[in-house]
Formats: structure tokens, C-alpha cells, sequence
């Protein structure tokens, strides 16, 4: 059995950190798509394929016990395989995952969520070669936040795998780490909460993404940010991100520029008030986009990676988009994207790879 999957980046447009406190994000589901492609064998024996290499190992009912140290390009998928070995509990054939990288410039990540989109296709290509019944989606936020060290919202899981606009809140996972420890994940899946997650009315508007060359630590950033945050003030960001959300969300639907303008400026001045600023470049994107009619805010926990942008039409667009290129920046016309489904057709790169797996 051989079986194609891909799924989408993400771009955050509203919720950054206030998700991580109970809030509301809404993420769009956009950027390249990346492939996947995994084949089942009449072994025990897992392959994880990358453009970095190989990492082998042998299916247990407790997960993979790898041959080697994981490496760094491989923690996520790595983990994400053993949470869904740990779901199906019990023994399972091996089967051989591989993956496309994500686009990068110059060597940068373009900030729309590598790891999370690697999750979510290793989550399901594990379901499937398996034969397991578990969420694959859980399983997905399970494992990348167990390899953030518990930090993050999963908010870029969620839509890397549901596709669209997605309004979503944080989701505890503490019941599936303890039941993963116990090995105990596969009930624990079956009987806990559902996803607070939905599917919002798509963008009526132009959008654009530019990315300043620079990328930066998310998890530095949040743990900057909480040590200086005490609960009541994380409330009140809260209670106005997420009025704010509300806001975008509705002018966004209604093709409604003028609001959308506005909400976007109020929604770069909330983030800024955390004391995490954009840096000079995005500084100077947002600059160009005021000029040109448009609107922009950082996208994501900030202080480098990109923005995204709203145009009134699509002339005001390519302008913007041809003015942050003469000016040296990575800028391009983004549009919603489906999530996570499967593809027809496997590219001959990730072919040649598991045929020498």
C-alpha cells in the first residue's frame, strides 16, 4: 500500500499569544503545500524519510525504538510516529514515511508552521499504515507539543489539518501525556473532549504574506513574555484579542476594507503592547503597506518571520506585492487552502526515496 497525503502552512490572523491564555485564534490555513508519502511493509522495521536522510527503527506497542539518537530534523515526525504506535496499541508491521521539505529562503523558514504541517501528515500516514481507528488530529497536537517541551498553542496544528479559516482555542492535552506515560493513550483518546475548533467564513479580501529574511524564536518570545504578564493582565489581553477577532472575522467575510484596515492597525498595537515590536524590517513592510492603501500585521509570536497584509482589490494588491519585492523582501498573493487530504499522485523524489527505504 502506498498512500499520498499533503497538507497546507498556516498564517496566524488574530490570537497569538492570547491562545496560549484561553483565548481565540483564527489561522489561516495557506502557503505551499507539502507532500508526504507512506508505504506499509511486512516487517517491523520504520523508515522516516527526509531531504536530511534517514532514521530507523523497530515498531513496538510502546512506540519506535529508534536505532540512534533522534535527530533535531526528525524530532517532531519521530515523535508524532510513536504517539500514533502508542495509540494503536498493540503490535503493528512497520511501514516506510516520507517527506518533502518546506520552502525556505535562503535558508530561513518562511514562518508558516513546518513542524506543525509534518505533524499532521505524520499523524494520519501513521493512522493508516497501521490500520488504527485513533484522532489523528490529537495525536498531531499531542506529539508537537510534546516535542515543544509542552509550549504552544496548537493552533497551527488545528488548521494546518482542518484547512480554511479556523477559529480555534488551546486544547488540554494533560489527560493524553499522563495516558501516553501509562500506556494507556488509545482509551484515553476515545473518551476525551472534542476539539474546540470551527471553520469561519473564508477572507473577502486580497491577501498577502511578505517575510522580513529574519525568523525567530517563538518559544524565547512567549517565555519572555509570560514571565513579564501576571494572570490579570493576561485576562484583559485576552478579553480584547479576542473582541478584536471577533471584528476581523466579520469585516473579513463582508469584503469590508475600511474595518478590516482598522482592525488590523488595532490588532498590531495590541500585540505591541506585550513589548514584543516588530523589527526594523517588518517596520518598514508595514510602512509600505500603509502607503499603498493597504493594511499588515505581524503574523505569529513576532520579532522577525513576516507578516500578512490585506489589499482593498486586486490591483492594490500587485502593487504592494511588486513594491516589497523591489525592496528586496519575499512577498507573494496568499489564498485559503484545504487541509490536511490525500493526493492522487506521489512525487517521483519521495518514490525514489522509499523505494531504496
Amino acid at each position: 500500500m502506498l498512500r499520498t497525503l499533503s497538507a497546507p502552512g498556516k498564517l496566524f490572523l488574530s490570537g497569538e499569544y492570547a491562545v496560549l491564555w484561553g483565548g481565540v485564534a483564527r489561522v489561516l490555513a495557506t502557503g505551499g503545500r507539502v507532500t508526504g508519502a507512506v508505504r506499509r511493509r511486512d516487517d517491523r522495521r520504520i523508515d522516516l524519510l527526509l531531504a536530511d536522510g534517514r532514521l530507523s527503527g523497530v515498531s513496538t506497542p510502546a512506540g519506535v525504538h529508534w536505532e540512534e539518537a533522534v535527530p533535531e530534523a526528525f524530532r517532531v515526525i519521530a515523535r508524532t510516529v510513536d504517539e500514533g504506535l502508542r495509540a494503536a496499541g498493540a503490535e503493528r508491521n512497520g511501514f516506510s514515511l516520507a517527506i518533502e521539505a518546506s520552502r525556505t529562503v535562503g535558508g530561513h523558514k518562511l514562518g508558516f508552521g513546518g513542524s506543525a504541517r509534518a505533524a499532521v501528515i505524520a499523524a494520519e500516514a501513521t493512522r493508516s499504515a497501521v490500520e488504527g481507528n485513533f484522532d489523528a488530529l490529537k495525536v498531531a497536537l499531542l506529539s508537537h507539543a510534546g516535542a515543544q517541551g509542552g509550549r504552544g498553542s496548537g493552533a497551527d496544528v488545528t488548521a494546518c489539518f482542518t484547512g480554511g479559516l479556523v477559529r480555534t482555542r488551546r486544547y488540554d492535552l494533560g489527560a493524553l501525556v499522563s495516558a501516553s506515560n501509562a500506556g494507556r493513550l488509545g482509551p484515553a483518546l476515545t473518551a476525551s473532549a472534542p476539539i474546540d475548533c470551527a471553520r469561519a467564513d473564508l477572507p473577502r479580501l486580497p491577501l498577502v504574506y511578505g517575510f522580513t529574511g529574519t525568523s525567530a524564536s517563538t518559544s524565547h518570545l512567549i517565555r519572555e513574555v509570560e514571565a513579564r504578564f501576571g494572570e490579570d493582565e493576561r485576562r484583559a489581553f485576552v478579553e480584547r484579542s479576542d473582541a478584536l477577532g471577533d471584528g476581523l472575522e466579520r469585516a473579513l467575510a463582508r469584503g469590508a476594507f475600511p474595518e478590516t484596515k482598522e482592525t488590523f492597525a488595532a490588532l498590531q498595537a495590541h500585540l505591541s503592547s506585550l513589548g514584543v515590536l516588530p523589527n526594523p524590517a517588518l517596520q518598514r513592510m508595514l510602512a509600505v503597506a500603509d502607503l499603498l492603501g493597504c493594511a499588515g500585521k505581524q503574523s505569529g509570536a513576532g520579532g522577525g518571520d513576516g507578516a500578512v497584509f490585506v489589499a482593498p482589490d486586486d490591483q492594490a494588491a500587485t502593487l504592494l506585492v511588486d513594491a516589497m519585492t523591489e525592496r528586496g523582501v519575499v512577498a507573494f498573493r496568499i489564498h485559503p487552502e484545504p487541509g490536511l487530504r490525500g493526493e492522487g499522485a506521489c512525487p517521483d523524489e519521495l518514490k525514489a526515496w522509499l523505494d531504496v527505504a
